[in-house]
């Protein structure tokens, strides 16, 4: 295989003879040559094959080469194919105005085979290694764009483990470990910040004679239309709905005095009773209702968060004890934390 690092050559010359020496030259050192007469047949040359090096006459008709080269480095296709000015002028000024257009290198006319195929094998070289370089820069971007949409996948993938492992299955709304772990949280902050921390639990009255009566499936699809209507009732990001257990659904209020809680309460009670849900099993009602307890504290910093579990539960039981389809509340003082005895808000 003759010398030379094999790539793809245009010459740019409007002397024939300069054409066929040139082309002959580079073709026995193995480069793919194409040879052009004028700059406007260089422009149009490029436009079908990019060159990996341009041999570029300066003095010809219409367009000189000093232009050929401005417009080639103008076009981001071509902006980075080596121009090696090859040209009978010799004078200083003629050089550095070849430099300043964009060309690699001069070769002053009449020229050296020696000098042209040596100079030729240089540029060439450069080239492949700027090209291989390049490659190897797009690789490495596309492996770090891989890695970062690799990274965001898992990062959103370990979200969505994290959503779904705070996730009730059946109803959407926050399980029980979700509940434990938010009402520990809330309770520290608001023992620092000695604001009230309120908690509602409420039940489906009778749901065993529903289920009893309709079927689980059924049953299910009650506690999912529970659910919903309860977080349509919570309007703040702070507040927490949660399955409590079986048909228990329990809701955190941060920051909330007892008379906010029962309003929270009534209106939940209210958005069930919309949904008019028939129940032929209950005793109470046509329709599927909700018993509710309601306890309010402001924690304190060496406190029991099942303090206020405990008051809110006995709230329930209260509730359901006066005959179901009623909210229950208790108060515990913030001084000692001794209860007050619920009392039934409504019927």
């Amino acid at each position: 295989m003759p010398d030379g690092t094999i790539g793809n050559i245009l010459i740019v010359d409007d002397l024939p003879d300069n054409l066929q020496l040139l082309s002959r030259i580079l073709t026995r050192q193995g480069y793919e040559v194409q040879a052009v007469g004028s700059g406007r047949a260089a422009i149009a040359a490029v436009q079908t094959q990019i060159p990996d090096l341009i041999l570029l006459d300066i003095c010809m008709p219409e367009m000189d080469g000093y232009e050929v080269c401005q417009q080639l480095k103008q076009n981001p296709s071509t902006q980075d194919v080596s121009v090696i000015f090859i040209s009978a002028l010799d004078e200083l000024g003629d050089k550095v105005k070849a430099f300043k257009t964009g060309g690699v290198d001069y070769i002053t006319k009449p020229f050296q085979i020696a000098e042209v195929v040596v100079r030729v094998k240089t540029h060439m070289t450069l080239r492949h290694l700027q090209q291989q370089l390049q490659r190897q820069n797009a690789l490495l971007q596309q492996e770090v764009c891989d890695r970062l949409a690799a990274e965001a996948a898992l990062q959103t993938a370990n979200q969505e483990l994290q959503r779904l492992a705070h996730l009730d299955g059946l109803t959407q709304v926050a399980n029980r470990r979700c509940f434990d772990n938010y009402l520990t949280q809330e309770w520290r902050r608001l023992a620092r910040e000695q604001l009230p921390l309120s908690l509602i639990l409420c039940d489906v009255d009778f749901f065993k004679q529903y289920n009893d009566s309709y079927g689980h499936q059924v049953g299910d699809e009650c506690l999912r239309q529970i659910a919903k209507a309860i977080r349509s009732a919570i309007n703040r990001p702070a507040d927490l709905v949660a399955r409590y257990g079986g048909e228990e659904f329990a809701v955190i209020l941060p920051n909330t005095p007892l008379s906010g809680a029962v309003q929270v309460g009534q209106k939940i009670q209210s958005q069930v009773a919309q949904l008019q849900i028939a129940h032929i099993g209950s005793q109470i009602s046509p329709f599927v209702s909700l018993s509710f307890g309601i306890a309010s504290i402001i924690p304190m910093p060496d406190g029991d968060v099942t303090l206020l579990i405990t008051a809110t539960d006995r709230a329930l039981y209260q509730a359901k004890l006066a005959g179901r389809d009623r909210i229950a509340v208790e108060d515990i003082l913030a001084a000692d934390h001794s209860p007050h005895h619920p009392v039934i808000v409504e019927a």
